[in-house]
């Protein structure tokens, strides 16, 4: 999945700013998880909620708010 993709597939629930997908630095591959920003807070809850569980490409997907990075 690319980070187009990852747009495309959660645009329905409402106006995305960003979306990426994240990669290996080494590799180039995806490590497996990606983080969409939307303009409004009501459309990443509609987002969270319809798409919890879903399964895409025969895995099933997390879906939850990104949390603050942890202090080193």
């Amino acid at each position: 999945m690319t980070s187009d993709d990852l747009k495309a597939l959660f645009s329905e629930f409402g106006e995305i700013v960003d979306a990426v997908v994240i990669t290996d630095r080494g590799s180039g591959r995806s490590k497996g998880f990606g983080f969409v920003e939307f303009a409004k807070e009501e459309d990443a809850q509609k987002a969270v909620d319809g798409m919890a569980e879903k399964e895409l490409d025969e895995r099933k997907l997390v879906v939850n708010f990104a949390r603050p990075a942890r202090e080193a």
